[in-house]
Formats: C-alpha cells, sequence, structure tokens
C-alpha cells in the first residue's frame, strides 16, 4: 500500500506533466498508478487520504477526555455500582441528575480497561467442552441409551422405557418397562444386554444424558465390573444423544401408539416388544441404506445392497433413455460417528429414524 507521503510526490509529479502537456492517463502509466486511482486521491481538496486501516487519524473533537474516561471508571468501581452492568448504571445515574456519558461509551470504557466481564456475584455462563467423539467401525462398539415416559392410564401417571441401541446398526439390543426410574433398572439392562450380545471380551463405549439413573452408584459400579466406558452428554443439551432421541421418536409416531395411554406395565411391556421386533426386522431404516438393523448387524447388508446395485445396473442398461445419472448409490454405510469433531455448527448427524 502506498503512504501519503509517496502518495502525494505522485500527484505533484502527474500535474507536472499534465502542465507540460501530457495526459493524465499517460502520466499515472508511467508511475502504474491507474488514472481512476489518481482521481480518488484528489477528491478531497486534492489531498490524499490515507484509508489503511493502521492509519494514523485525528482524535475526533467530540472524544471523552482522559479525565472524563477516568470519572466513568472510578464510577463503575464504587461501591453503589460495582456489581452492576452499564445497562443499569447509566439510568441510575439519570435517576440523580447524573450524566457522563453514554451507555456505549460506558461499554468501550469498560472494554479498553479490560474492565468488561461479568460484575454480579452470579457464576458467569460455563463454557462446556464439545463432548467426546466415538467412532463404530462394526457392530458391539458403541451403544447408545435412554430413558422415556410412556403415557398410564390416568393423567400424571407413566412408565419408563430403557431402550439400548447400537449405534452402527441402529439395532434395539436391550430394553425394558419399568414403573420408575432407576439406576438398577438401568445397570441390570446393560448386564443383560452385554451378555445376549457378547460385549465381554472387547471394548464397549455406552453414552446416555446426565440423568441421575445414568450416573447412579450402581449404574457406574456395574459399567466399571462389565469393563464398558460410560460417555456422557453436555448438561441440558439433547443433540449430543441423537440416536435415542431419534428411535423414541420413531416409536412414539407408530400408527399403533395408543394415544390415550397404556392399561398397565404390561401392556406396555407387549406393544414395546411388537414394536422392537418390527423395527429391527422389518423396518428398513434410511440412514443405513434402508435395510434393516439386524441385517446390518449381521453384517447381510452388503450382499443386500449388491443386489440392488446390480438390478438398478440392469434396469439402466435395459432403458438408458430414462435415466438422466447414474444409478441409485447402493453401497454400504462406513464407520458411523457419535458426535463427530466438526468444522462447523451446521454440519450434524445424519440419523433419521
Amino acid at each position: 500500500m502506498i503512504s501519503t507521503p509517496d502518495r502525494q510526490t505522485a500527484i505533484a509529479l502527474i500535474d507536472q506533466a499534465k502542465a507540460a502537456g501530457a495526459r493524465r492517463a499517460q502520466a499515472c502509466a508511467e508511475l502504474g498508478i491507474n488514472a481512476r486511482t489518481c482521481r480518488r486521491w484528489q477528491a478531497r481538496d486534492g489531498t490524499p487520504e490515507d484509508r489503511r486501516p493502521t492509519a494514523a487519524r485525528p482524535v475526533p473533537s467530540n472524544a471523552l477526555s482522559d479525565a472524563e474516561r477516568q470519572a466513568v471508571l472510578e464510577v463503575c468501581n464504587s461501591q453503589a455500582f460495582e456489581s452492576l452492568p452499564p445497562s443499569q448504571i447509566v439510568p441510575r445515574l439519570a435517576d440523580q441528575g447524573r450524566y457522563l456519558a453514554s451507555e456505549a461509551s460506558f461499554y468501550r470504557i469498560l472494554r479498553a480497561a479490560g474492565q468488561q466481564h461479568h460484575r454480579s456475584r452470579a457464576k458467569p455462563p460455563a463454557r462446556r467442552q464439545q463432548p467426546t467423539s466415538h467412532c463404530a467401525r462394526g457392530p458391539g462398539e458403541v451403544w447408545s441409551w435412554d430413558i422415556t415416559w410412556m403415557p398410564g392410564p390416568i393423567r400424571g401417571v407413566f412408565f419408563y422405557l430403557y431402550l439400548i441401541l447400537d449405534i452402527f446398526s441402529r439395532k434395539i439390543v436391550g430394553w425394558e418397562v419399568h414403573a420408575r426410574e432407576s439406576a438398577e433398572h438401568a445397570a441390570d439392562l446393560v448386564c443383560k444386554a452385554v451378555w445376549a450380545e457378547g460385549c465381554l471380551t472387547r471394548p464397549l463405549v455406552l453414552h446416555a444424558d446426565n440423568g441421575s439413573p445414568m450416573k447412579g452408584a450402581t449404574m457406574k459400579a456395574t459399567l466399571e465390573r462389565l469393563g464398558v466406558i460410560a460417555s456422557y452428554s453436555r448438561p441440558r443439551v439433547s443433540d449430543d444423544n441423537p440416536f435415542s432421541e431419534a428411535l423414541f421418536r420413531t416409536c412414539k409416531y407408530r400408527p399403533d401408539w395408543p394415544t390415550s395411554g397404556f392399561a398397565s406395565r404390561e401392556d406396555a411391556q407387549c406393544w414395546v416388544a411388537r414394536f422392537v421386533a418390527w423395527y429391527n426386522q422389518e423396518h428398513r431404516h434410511s440412514a443405513i441404506r434402508f435395510v434393516t438393523p439386524n441385517a446390518r448387524h449381521a453384517g447381510e447388508d452388503r450382499a443386500l445392497l449388491e443386489r440392488r446395485t446390480h438390478l438398478y445396473t440392469e434396469a439402466r442398461a435395459a432403458n438408458p433413455t430414462r435415466w438422466s445419472r447414474q444409478i441409485r448409490n447402493w453401497s454400504p454405510v462406513g464407520d458411523v460417528c457419535l458426535n463427530p469433531e466438526r468444522d462447523t455448527n451446521d454440519r450434524k448427524i445424519r440419523d433419521a429414524a
């Protein structure tokens, strides 16, 4: 970037060339300057203006003096206002008939003095770390579980559905219905699921939210005894456990979900048993190329997807004019990540059930 003295020198040389009969464009070309740039430099009374961010600028005539800025700091740090933000200080000063500066100036002065921070005794909002990312490359590596309410026979009475999901295959590997939430019920369910799936000899991550059944002493002791790695969501952030949330939505939007409530716990168990059988054996899950969770869990999805690819290839060869693009992608889904590390907030897990 050209400094102000160099610009003034260039303008003077160009003016001399014009006085000698040269054209402005030719004189500017000799100095490697565009004619428009020269006219822009001369736009304000013939004096080029330095618009660089680092250029020195005159202090505005209406700026606060050092004494006035110090007065603002003294008021903000006084015993009467030390715990209040400028949005509260300025109106109170106005009620006292005092005006020192605008609210925006108060904020600027505090920021320049390194005092723009939480001023009351209440704790400032805590910055939570991003949840730990876990990647499942096969079944039995990462599970997600949660508890949801099921309406009972009367208003205000609920049953509680415990569901454990394998995020790689979306298979429901464990479930129970109880009349209350407890860490003991959760620990018992995890034991049954681990034994049923044969996960004792390999590492397993179990992800949950921060509810008391998830962090109870019985539950933690059981996970430690089984060699299961516990993973938790951030407090009050449901997006950290998206697989379980999506599963509960699929469950509660089934056509046969009794909106009037379940007559008893046994009735709720029977309904969930039918739902789990349908979900694992019949439901074509959109996130795993529309194969059933059981097929994905057993590794049968590859052969099924290869047959679909072969079928579509033959259909395209039979009628090529009907296909403007390539055939549908039936390749198997790869690894599945829970809370993957992402560069921007708008990249989310596609986990719709």
